[in-house]
């Protein structure tokens, strides 16, 4: 099997100086790595790859605050749906499909969230060789069938949750490709991302 690229990609907040978004996601970056300094994936990382990507996650909330769950930021919200994901996965998939992730809560502003952090493989970020559902249409031989890709997608906008329920094989048979559901999970967490 082919020796897939990785990157480690943090989430920060959008109003911090640029200095305090690397160093929070340097904060992190330690934090994962204390967490998972035995695992393979992360252990090829470090050995072979070392990319950061630190993407703008928005807006973040104190962990002090008592009423935090009526305004969660969008920074907290993405951590809240990477945990949901896990304990899904815990309760009725594969747990290799688990999400390794880490957080940084900054002291100096008042405990908020400053950075989640996680290592994904070049299926989550690698559109030419690992394109999105509507592309990954094919025939057999590879060439990309134009008519199958019309019938499927010709009533306009559709969703990844659609989509699973749409075409349940075309869609099982790409998140096989993709490399499970974690792969497809982080693969829309991170789209339309920009570099913070």
């Amino acid at each position: 099997m082919k020796d897939l690229e990785k990157r480690m990609y943090f989430c920060v907040p959008y109003n911090i100086s640029p200095i305090q978004q690397a160093i929070q996601a340097g904060h992190a970056a330690l934090e994962y790595a204390h967490k998972y300094k035995d695992n393979e994936e992360y252990i090829d990382f470090i050995e072979n790859w070392k990319t950061w990507i630190i993407l703008n996650g928005g807006t973040t909330n104190s962990k002090l605050d008592e009423n935090a769950n009526n305004y969660l930021g969008t920074l907290n919200q993405l951590e809240s749906s990477i945990i949901q994901f896990n304990f899904e996965v815990k309760r009725t998939k594969d747990e290799n499909q688990e999400i390794n992730f880490s957080t940084f809560w900054e002291p100096d502003l008042n405990d908020a969230l400053t950075a989640v952090c996680f290592v994904c493989d070049e299926r989550v970020f690698n559109y030419t060789d690992y394109p999105d559902i509507d592309i990954f249409i094919k025939e057999g031989d590879g060439a990309y069938n134009k008519n199958l890709w019309f019938e499927t997608f010709k009533n306009g906008p559709w969703t990844l949750e659609n989509a699973e329920e749409q075409f349940p094989s075309l869609y099982k048979e790409w998140e096989e490709f993709l490399g499970g559901p974690k792969n497809v999970f982080l693969r829309y967490l991170l789209k339309n991302k920009k570099l913070a």
